[in-house]
């Protein structure tokens, strides 16, 4: 090979490389998430597990993206490592698929239908189809699907290169010892799982040697071995992504290494014996394009159902490989860094940390408000765990968060990346406000303090009502309901005036002798935190609302509803004013 084919062979190999990552990453943005949400639901059901793994690598194109999420979901506890085998031996299956769209390459034949179906035939068109479908076009999911006409036309048009920069291989003496070299099965598989470890995907290696096999310069003796190594290869992604996991996230990459090695070895040794016994004469002819995807797809077929009636065998002998005790699981540990590479799948985890750290809040509020009537000390100290832990919820997520908005988002994912940060923080500050709370009823308890009958009324009709808002916001918040976002403004509004005129009220007794200046400081401490607490009620109702009010600024939106006469929000506000009557 002369310098000029050398650098084809990089940049066709460069290309190949980066028109697969792009169209794998087109499918898994277009899926957003959905085929790595109905893998977490699984059930223990090894049939159900094994077609799914196997639609959805085949959809995503990439063995190890999901075995990868598999190791993240057994890490956060969302599964178990004997759901993950049978899901492993379908995706070993599903990867195939790429080997056998790369195999168009190869279609030979002068009829005008046999020469539509080259690659090099319709590429072309793909890629101007797809630049004008992602030039042209807004929504997320048509760009998606322009990138992944893209990804394809790159792919092909890289295989092209490096297929063309081979072809004076078949007549190079030196070419043909190194290849007699690899004949020989023990280096032959080697040299597959090194190359494949390498460049961490078995379908971008075998999609090499079937640019490799245009050349008409490789036989069956040497591309058979090179093809079970390159199954062992492909283990090095879920390996590497276990190193920093628990016990169990490391037992699944233990048990993808365990499922090729077997399959490997004894795929290999019945082969080897039939062939001494035989001697297959097709071990010395050339390797199509073609017969190097039925080989994978034979062998990953094989394999599946040799090893599928041990399942239970290959998870016991990966806890026996790696021992340890079972590690806590917190719901942080559904934060996992493996999820980002699915980042709608990543958005949709933090969303439940969110709601869980909301629920959490909410409850701290209405029993700190409990507390005003019916002091314990217990529960006083538990609502300061509580916060503690809220902060811990808001370090966590809003670091996560801050991951996931450094990747590449769809619009849809972006607007909730931002509202769930902006609601964390809401979420926090309730939580140190219910504190407050909590604090002013153990003063009223340690000082024996007793308020008027007017004044226990007026905390009694103004505390309700908080109770009422923050069971409102969280309902929208989790179930991203807008009829429920809708009514936070007009009981904050309400809340609002409610602490003026209670304020009144104090000063108007304090007047008469009724009340003490020393109970005016605790009324005010209660009240300031009563309208904080609704205050960042409005903040994340008006995060729910904006998407549904092209995007307003908050002060914009809240001045609109106001001011601008929505008949929703007067009646609203008209039905909270009788309701929380002083």
């Amino acid at each position: 090979m002369d310098i000029f084919s050398v650098l084809s062979l990089i940049g066709g190999l460069a290309l190949f490389l980066f028109g697969m990552e792009m169209m794998g990453d087109g499918l898994k943005r277009l899926a957003g998430g959905q085929l790595e949400a109905f893998l977490a639901r699984l059930t223990s059901n090894r049939f159900k597990g094994f077609l799914l793994g196997l639609v959805v690598t085949a959809i995503i194109q990439s063995s190890s993206a999901t075995t990868v999420m598999l190791v993240g979901f057994v890490n956060s506890g969302i599964m178990k490592l004997g759901q993950t085998i049978s899901i492993i031996l379908g995706a070993n299956i599903g990867t195939t698929v790429t080997a056998w769209l790369l195999s168009l390459t190869g279609i030979n034949g002068e009829s005008v239908f046999l020469k539509l179906l080259k690659p090099e035939s319709f590429s072309p068109i793909l890629a101007i189809i797809g630049v004008v479908t992602m030039m042209m076009n807004t929504s997320d999911k048509k760009k998606n699907i322009g990138s992944i006409m893209i990804g394809f036309a790159v792919l092909m048009f890289g295989m092209e290169m490096m297929s063309d920069s081979m072809s004076g291989l078949k007549d190079s003496e030196s070419f043909a010892k190194i290849l007699i070299m690899f004949q020989n099965p023990v280096m032959g598989i080697l040299i597959g799982t090194i190359f494949t470890a390498i460049i961490q995907s078995s379908s971008a290696s075998v999609g090499i040697l079937q640019a490799l096999a245009l050349t008409g310069a490789i036989p069956y003796s040497t591309a058979i071995p090179i093809i079970l190594g390159q199954n062992i290869g492909t283990t090095i992604t879920p390996v590497i992504s276990a190193v920093t996991g628990n016990v169990q996230a490391k037992r699944v990459a233990a048990a993808c290494v365990y499922i090729k090695m077997i399959g490997v070895i004894v795929v290999a040794t019945a082969f080897y014996l039939l062939n001494w016994i035989f001697d297959f004469s097709i071990m010395h002819e050339n390797v199509s394009i073609l017969s190097i995807a039925v080989i994978h797809t034979l062998f990953n077929i094989i394999s599946t159902i040799i090893i599928m009636p041990f399942e239970k065998g290959i998870e016991k002998l990966s806890k026996d490989t790696i021992r340890g005790e079972k590690q806590e699981r917190t719901i942080f540990s559904t934060l996992d860094d493996r999820f980002l590479s699915i980042p709608s799948f990543a958005v949709e985890k933090c969303r439940n940390v969110v709601f869980e750290m909301a629920d959490i809040t909410k409850n701290s509020v209405l029993t700190a408000n409990g507390l005003l009537t019916d002091y314990d000390k217990n529960v006083a100290k538990s609502i300061a765990e509580i916060e503690s832990e809220v902060d811990k919820y808001e370090d966590k997520t809003s670091a996560y968060l801050v991951k996931i908005s450094s990747r590449e988002l769809s619009s849809k994912d972006s607007i909730e990346v931002t509202r769930l940060l902006h609601s964390v923080g809401d979420i926090e500050r309730i939580s140190d406000h219910s504190v407050n709370i909590m604090r002013a009823a153990k003063e009223i308890h340690e000082k024996n303090i007793k308020f008027s009958a007017d004044a226990i009324h007026d905390l009694h009709v103004i505390g309700s009502a908080v109770e009422e808002i923050i069971a409102v916001t969280v309902n929208a918040l989790i179930n991203d309901s807008t009829l429920d976002a809708k009514k936070v403004e007009p009981l904050d509004q309400i809340i609002d005036k409610l602490k003026h005129k209670i304020k009144n009220n104090h000063i108007r007794r304090l007047r008469e002798g009724d009340c003490t200046v020393e109970m005016g400081f605790i009324l005010s401490d209660l009240l300031t935190a009563y309208e904080r607490i609704a205050g960042h009620c409005s903040n994340i109702a008006v995060c729910i609302l904006e998407p549904d009010n092209d995007a307003l600024e908050s002060h914009d939106y809240l001045s609109h509803v106001k001011n601008e006469g929505e008949n929703a929000f007067f009646e609203q506000y008209a039905e909270y004013k009788e309701k929380y009557r002083i």
